[in-house]
């Protein structure tokens, strides 16, 4: 067992210093890629929300970006709670329908709607329908 949580951490250990590696050739050369199916994680709705979502932070790594842009998919039933806006911040439909809660006011959100929500709103988002939700968050770090 020893032997085998010493090779898990030395792959670990790999895939970091490559990742570190590529950002610093990629910011030299003044570009970094991301590619999505190496990043998503599980985790339940964010701000207590419901369920169980997947989320893709691209560039949350680059100290030097003074920009979030995550993408959020939303399994059936699960919800982004709600919660204050500390930052103004971009929520972006891609595929799925929702409902979008914004200060007390309920919208369908679907693909193609964007929202806005300007520091100190509230809002929170349910998945609906029988596909996942898949949103795309754009805010400042």
């Amino acid at each position: 067992m020893k032997g085998r949580r010493w090779a898990i951490f030395l792959c670990g250990m790999v895939s970091v210093f490559s990742v570190v590696r590529a950002q610093q050739k990629d910011s030299t050369a003044g570009y970094v890629i991301r590619h999505e199916s190496e990043m998503g994680k599980p985790a339940p709705g964010p701000h207590d929300g419901t369920g169980q979502t997947i989320g893709y932070g691209y560039f949350d790594d680059v100290s030097d970006f003074k920009i979030y842009f995550r993408k959020r998919v939303l399994h059936p039933g699960a919800s982004i709670g709600r919660h204050t806006q500390q930052k103004d911040e971009v929520y972006y439909c891609e595929s799925g329908s929702g409902k979008l809660t914004v200060n007390g006011k309920e919208f369908d959100f679907k693909p193609g709607d964007a929202v806005l929500t300007r520091t100190g709103s509230t809002h929170e988002l349910h998945q609906s329908g029988d596909t996942d939700l898949v949103i795309f968050i754009v805010y400042e770090k």
